[in-house]
C-alpha cells in the first residue's frame, strides 16, 4: 500500500510553493479514567500521507527547489513498555509502510523544524487546523501553532485543511476498493441482523450482531457507533442508547458501517421487526425510497452538490402534500430535518467542499428520511454512491432495500 501514500504526498506537492512546510500529527489516545485510555484512532489526515496508525508520530514535509522532502518522526522503542502494550513500529518498518526514507525518533522533531527555519528554508507553515481561529482549537496542531508563532513570529501559519479537502474528496481506484470492501462487510452484518430480528430481541443484541458479523469477516471495527433505533426513538437522528426491547409492529432504523483499511462504509436500512410492513409504514417507506432514487438518478459530474438537497426536499414535499401529511411546503421540516448526504472515505463524514460540483471519484452518501413522531415512525434509507465519468455507481446496490426484497428475506429465514 505504500505507493498509495507516496502518491498522496506527491499530490500535495503541487499545492505547495518552495519554502512551504507542512506538519501533521498522528495524535494520542484520550484518557478515559484513572490509568485507562480510550482506543486510539489515528488522525486521518496524518494516515492519508503515511499509512501509519500509531500514536505520537509526526510527519514533516518541506517543499524545496528539489521537490518535497518528507521526514517521519516515530517513538523510540522502549522494551519495558512493549512488554505491556506490544511492539512499536521500527524505523525500518515505518519506511516499509509509508515509503518515507527519512525516519527519525521524535526527540529530534523540534530541532529538525527549528534548523529548517533558521536556515531560511521555511516561509510558510501549514498545519492541520480545521478552524480558522486555531487559537480556539485544542488539537495537537493548534497547540503547536501557538508555540511556533511565539518562537518564529516571522513565519506565516496557514491551515492545511482546505488543501486536504481538495485532495481527499476524490478517491483513487485503490481507495474506492477499500470503501467497497467496507460496504461488503456491512452487507454481511445486515444479513446477520435480518436473520435474528424478531419481536422481543433487544436493540443492543442487534448492535452486537452487527459488530460480530463484520469483525468475524475481517472488518477492523465499526466505522462509527451503531444506531439501532426501534419504534418512536427512530425519530432521533443519532440515537445510540440501543437499550430497548423491540416490539411487534414496530420498525427498527439501522444506521451503521464497517471499517476496512481505515476506510468507512455508512449504510442505513429500516426493517419491520415482525417481517411485514404495515400499509402505513409501507407508504412512508416508499416515499423515502422514491426521494433517494430521484436524488441518485441526478448524480453525475458537473451537478452542484447543493442541488442534491433541493431535489430531495422537492420530492419529499410533493409526496407528503399528496398524502396529506403536510398542507404546505414549509411544513416539511417537521418530518425531515437533515441534509441528504455527505462525503465518505477515511472519515464517515469525510472532508470536502459542499459548494462545488460533483466530480468522478467522489463518494457520497444519499440518505433521505422521514420522522413522524406522532405515529412512532422513523425511516431512513442510505446508500454509498460513487461518481463516475458516465454518471454514478451505487456501491451498496447489493444490499436489499425495497419493501418486497426485505419482506421476502425475512419470510424465508
Amino acid at each position: 500500500m505504500k505507493s498509495l501514500f507516496e502518491a498522496h504526498r506527491s499530490a500535495l506537492e503541487s499545492f505547495l510553493e518552495v519554502g512551504d512546510m507542512a506538519i501533521l500529527f498522528s495524535g494520542k489516545a484520550p484518557k478515559s479514567t484513572a490509568d485507562a485510555h480510550y482506543s486510539f484512532l489515528p488522525n486521518k489526515n496524518f494516515y492519508y500521507f503515511t499509512g501509519c496508525t500509531e500514536e505520537h508520530f509526526i510527519l514533516v514535509m518541506l517543499k524545496t527547489d528539489k521537490g518535497l522532502e518528507s521526514t517521519l518522526f516515530i517513538e523510540k522503542p522502549d522494551y519495558d513498555v512493549e512488554k505491556w502494550v506490544g511492539r512499536k513500529l521500527t524505523r525500518e518498518a515505518a519506511t516499509e509502510v509509508s515509503g518515507i526514507l527519512d525516519v527519525q525518533y521524535i526527540e529530534s522533531a523540534i530541532s529538525h523544524v527549528g534548523k529548517a527555519v533558521y536556515n531560511g528554508k521555511v516561509e510558510r507553515l501549514f498545519l492541520d487546523l480545521e478552524k480558522l481561529n486555531w487559537d480556539e482549537n485544542d488539537s495537537p496542531a493548534a497547540s503547536f501553532a501557538g508555540e511556533f508563532s511565539k518562537r518564529y513570529p516571522f513565519v506565516a501559519i496557514k491551515s492545511l485543511h482546505f488543501i486536504l479537502s481538495e485532495l481527499r474528496v476524490v478517491k483513487s481506484e485503490e481507495e474506492i476498493a477499500f470503501v467497497q470492501k467496507a460496504i461488503d462487510l456491512t452487507h454481511k452484518g445486515l444479513d446477520g441482523i435480518l436473520e435474528m430480528l424478531k419481536p422481543g430481541v433487544f436493540e443492543y443484541q442487534i448492535e452486537a450482531t452487527f459488530a460480530y458479523k463484520t469483525r468475524m469477516n475481517g472488518a477492523e471495527r465499526c466505522s462509527f457507533e451503531t444506531i439501532a433505533a426501534s419504534g418512536g426513538d427512530a425519530v432521533i437522528l443519532h440515537y445510540v442508547e440501543n437499550s430497548k426491547k423491540v416490539s411487534d409492529g414496530e420498525l427498527v432504523l439501522l444506521d451503521l458501517g464497517a471499517q476496512f483499511k481505515q476506510y468507512a462504509a455508512d449504510i442505513s436500512r429500516t426493517y419491520p421487526v415482525n417481517g411485514k410492513f404495515t400499509e402505513r409504514q409501507k407508504e412512508i417507506y416508499n416515499i423515502v425510497l422514491k426521494a433517494q432514487e430521484t436524488v441518485i438518478s441526478a448524480m453525475k459530474p458537473g451537478v452542484p452538490y447543493e442541488a442534491l438537497n433541493r431535489i430531495c426536499q422537492e420530492t419529499l414535499t410533493s409526496e407528503l402534500l399528496q398524502i396529506g401529511l403536510i398542507k404546505e411546503a414549509s411544513e416539511l421540516s417537521k418530518y425531515y430535518y437533515h441534509g441528504v448526504g455527505h462525503y465518505l472515505g477515511l472519515d464517515v463524514h469525510d472532508i470536502g467542499s459542499r459548494n462545488g460540483l460533483l466530480k468522478p471519484g467522489m463518494i457520497l452518501t444519499v440518505e433521505p428520511g422521514l420522522y413522524i413522531a406522532e405515529e412512532g415512525i422513523g425511516i431512513r434509507i442510505e446508500d454509498d454512491v460513487l461518481i463516475t465519468e458516465a454518471g454514478n455507481e451505487v456501491l451498496s446496490k447489493n444490499i436489499p432495500k425495497t419493501v418486497e426484497a426485505i419482506e421476502a428475506i425475512m419470510a424465508n429465514r
